[in-house]
């Protein structure tokens, strides 16, 4: 019988868990087994209730709460608590298709190791400046052609024993990705929605997380690097970013300036 866990790290995450939730228990799942860990970590508010409001008798819903913070700790708690091999890593803003997990599962049916993802959709920003900067993002080629994870990435149990425990680093979803080979990647058709970060200055530290994130694995696992294979852009395919969205381009552009000047890097939420 097809099987899956999915954990879902939550910190905070009160006034989203419950859509995420919610789609992801309205999937067309097809004959899969589905366990559901909701670890809530270091939250001052009401996420853990709010995961076990979508409690019932026919939902395998797992709340697991500690008070120590950090994604990647609640990464690990919900590791140990997984009864399948096959694991979903979700985050609690992310709303799932319903399609997604049933072609994930799928997609992860093989002895050989592998890594999975789906479509994603940035989710309407309310900001007209993180409007324009999702729009060029979604049309580079890492985010267009490959395999990025962010929201969701998935692997099977061989894909799984690559790496034992949670590191603490910043960036989960690159330390997993890098983990496999670029043909050792899978992306299924059916979309989610990942919200991007609000206004200027969030972009700016988000992004300039991300980058420290990567430099962070960069340094301490060299060894994965020979797996990125990330497409890289011409000068022409710059200019036809630039020529189809000039607006995009430009926010896009400044914001990268940005992140090399000194600046707060830490954890930002963003909405």
């Amino acid at each position: 019988m097809k099987a899956a866990s999915v954990i879902i790290p939550a910190h905070d995450e009160a006034g989203y868990i419950g859509p995420c939730l919610e789609a992801v228990f309205a999937s067309d799942l097809e004959g899969t087994a589905l366990q559901v860990i909701v670890v809530a970590n270091g939250c001052a508010d009401k996420t853990a209730q709010k995961a076990l409001d979508h409690a019932s008798s026919e939902r395998n819903l797992l709340v697991i709460e500690t008070p120590q913070g950090g994604k990647l700790q609640a990464l690990e708690l919900g590791d140990r608590a997984a009864h399948h091999g096959t694991r979903i890593y979700l985050d609690a803003d992310v709303i799932v298709a319903p399609d997604l997990i049933s072609q994930l599962v799928a997609a992860l049916a093989l002895a050989a190791p592998r890594y999975a993802s789906g479509t994603p959709s940035v989710a309407r920003a309310q900001s007209a400046l993180t409007r324009a900067y999702a729009r060029l993002w979604q049309r580079l080629p890492f985010v267009a052609q490959g395999v990025p994870g962010f929201g969701i990435f998935a692997v099977n149990a061989a894909g799984r024993a690559r790496w034992d425990v949670w590191p603490d680093i910043i960036s989960d979803d690159t330390f997993v990705r890098l983990h496999f080979a670029p043909e050792e990647r899978l992306k299924v058709p059916a979309h989610y929605s990942w919200p991007m970060v609000e206004g200027w200055h969030r972009l700016v530290r988000v992004r300039r997380r991300q980058d420290r994130g990567v430099a962070e694995i960069t340094a301490r696992f060299p060894h994965l690097a020979q797996n990125e294979g990330r497409a890289r852009m011409g000068a022409g395919d710059v200019v036809r970013l630039a020529l189809q969205d000039p607006i995009g381009f430009a926010v896009y552009g400044a914001v990268s300036l940005a992140v090399r000047l000194p600046g707060p890097g830490g954890w930002v939420r963003g909405r």
